[in-house]
């Protein structure tokens, strides 16, 4: 898979994207990620990617004219174009596992109050929001995708199984952990998971999913088959 990162701040992703999964991912050739910065598409001698918004209002807009120039230099016959933005639609696992599924992906990272609207009406297939908070730009949003979607791609994690069994994969919060030693402190592993049972300890860590979804979100068992 092939990603193209825009943003105005490329030093964000530096450390990120060499380390832990993603970098071994890099060195195994799974995935290709390029951040680019949005300014090396400006023309004026200042390298300017924003302006004051028509209508006035707080804040300053990311133009049209480097962003189409760099998304339309960019772009590849039937790849992904998103944008990171707080009002897009929200971001889940089974989007995250959608996503890794494309061959090319470019995430446009905005700034400021944002990018001109005729840049999401042009040239963004999809806008996606991490959250219901706002950040000072969208360069971490790409990061928190781009992490939760190599994760399945194949040959990325280390132990497969482990993508079946963890929060939201099944609508459902995960089921406590725990390693050895067996007591700290006064405090034991639950029995269940010492005898060796695998039958009772998935019912067990089902049980535990439950309570646990129920009492943190609620709204997820809605979603229930």
């Amino acid at each position: 898979m092939r990603i193209d990162v825009l943003t105005l701040f490329p030093a964000m992703l530096d450390g990120f994207l060499s380390e832990s999964m993603l970098g071994r991912a890099r060195e195994a050739k799974l995935l290709e990620i390029n951040v680019r910065n949005t300014r090396d598409w400006a023309t004026d001698k200042h390298k300017t990617t924003d302006d004051r918004p028509f209508g006035g209002g707080a804040g300053m807009l990311m133009k049209c004219e480097p962003l189409f120039a760099a998304v339309e230099e960019l772009q590849t016959p039937g790849c992904r174009r998103i944008y990171l933005t707080p009002d897009g639609a929200p971001f889940t696992t089974a989007k995250a596992e959608e996503l890794s599924k494309q061959q090319h992906l470019i995430f446009v990272s905005g700034h400021y109050e944002g990018i001109d609207q005729r840049v999401r009406d042009a040239i963004i297939d999809e806008e996606i929001s991490i959250g219901d908070y706002v950040l000072t730009n969208g360069t971490l949003a790409a990061a928190v995708v781009i992490d939760a979607l190599a994760r399945f791609i194949p040959g990325v994690l280390g132990e497969e199984k482990s993508l079946t069994s963890e929060s939201f994969t099944r609508n459902l919060l995960d089921f406590p952990n725990y390693t050895r030693p067996a007591v700290y402190r006064g405090m034991s592993v639950p029995e269940v998971l010492l005898q060796g049972d695998h039958g009772k300890i998935e019912k067990w860590r089902h049980a535990q999913q439950l309570a646990k979804t129920a009492k943190i979100r609620p709204d997820l068992l809605n979603k229930q088959p």
